[in-house]
């Protein structure tokens, strides 16, 4: 669940499963904590790097990178 707290913070997944990554981040210590040093990170990069933005091309390369790292759980169970 961890590795999905990255998508979560970039709303980089559909709400549903973004309610339940909420939810166990709700009762998850290790994964709140992560999730909060996370969220200090980027309001830090985003507050040092202004206004600048990645290029297309760059974003839609990291995206398809986590796509391949990020193991999505077996709808099934």
């Amino acid at each position: 669940m961890l590795n999905e707290v990255y998508l979560y913070l970039d709303l980089e997944c559909s709400d549903d499963r973004r309610e339940v990554i909420r939810e166990h981040l709700d009762e998850c210590t290790p994964c709140l904590q992560e999730y909060g040093i996370e969220q200090e990170v980027k309001v830090l990069v985003a507050r040092c790097c202004g206004g600048e933005h990645a290029p297309v091309e760059l974003k839609a390369r990291l995206i398809s990178r986590l796509r391949e790292l990020v193991v999505e759980p077996d709808a099934a169970g």
